[in-house]
């Protein structure tokens, strides 16, 4: 009788079994979504496993061995197809408001903050009441990126339609179009700043940075349905990281804030969010 050969991956598993016993078990692969979104990603199509969120996935492949946690690149436009088609099993750093409307899956509360601020040119005679009116300025705006002022609306047509925007692909072009005088005002991430001004400590002189956030959201993790690992077993790996100080680690000298605690961890899943 013909029986198909098996290829040496499956034999080895199977070998490993017969050696290690019944309790003997491969760690299931769970990929997640690197989107360019620095500093939590930079550049994913060159490195994958660049930024903070590097750092995340090797503490949680560290920190259990159930499953083995993989980065797979990706764009802010297509995660959503991506996701619905199960090329990647979780969207990171997300918030259920960026479109995700209607598409099944697990929020899952990362417990992580950060906010959106506004930079200007500093100049003599220009203070914090300069932001109140952002419609009279030309904005610097990052491609895909939702703001509050314009109502989360991310399309860039409807951007350059109401407003005085150019649109631009990093926060890093953005900032040098203020300092040129090209562009009055630019949204940028708060923790993308702080890694900046670390860097580039006398960027400070020549920055009027907002009080005033134009948002303030919480990370989220968005969980397909039919991922490898369940939403309980995900908050579980997390809240190991915060108990043993690897997200305080990771995240703290960013200026992102890491809640003790996780409100609404047993958020389900579903599509209405």
């Amino acid at each position: 009788m013909y029986r198909r050969r098996q290829g040496w991956p499956g034999a080895l598993v199977l070998a490993m079994a017969t050696l290690f016993g019944p309790g003997f078990c491969v760690a299931e692969d769970v990929l997640i979504a690197a989107v360019h979104f620095p500093p939590y990603v930079i550049k994913p199509e060159s490195n994958p496993n660049s930024g903070l969120l590097g750092e995340l996935v090797e503490a949680l492949n560290k920190a259990q061995s159930e499953h083995r946690f993989a980065l797979r690149a990706t764009s802010l436009n297509r995660r959503f197809d991506d996701f619905r088609q199960a090329r990647i099993h979780i969207a990171i750093f997300e918030n259920p408001d960026w479109d995700w409307q209607g598409i099944s899956g697990s929020r899952i509360d990362l417990g992580l903050e950060d906010a959106e601020i506004l930079v200007a040119r500093r100049e003599a005679g220009r203070d914090q009441r300069y932001f109140d009116n952002l419609m009279d300025k030309r904005l610097a705006l990052f491609n895909g990126y939702h703001y509050g002022f314009a109502g989360f609306n991310n399309d860039p047509q409807w951007l350059e339609e109401n407003f005085q925007a150019v649109i631009t692909y990093s926060h890093e072009s953005n900032l040098k179009l203020v300092l040129r005088g090209r562009a009055d005002v630019a949204p940028i991430t708060r923790s993308w700043l702080g890694a900046r001004l670390r860097e580039r400590p006398q960027l400070r002189d020549e920055l009027l940075i907002s009080d005033w956030e134009d948002q303030r959201y919480r990370h989220y993790a968005i969980l397909h349905p039919n991922a490898p690992i369940s939403a309980d077993e995900f908050r579980r790996d997390l809240q190991t990281l915060r108990d043993n100080g690897e997200l305080a680690r990771i995240f703290s000298p960013y200026g992102i804030d890491v809640t003790q605690t996780v409100a609404g961890s047993s958020a389900k899943a579903d599509a209405e969010d």
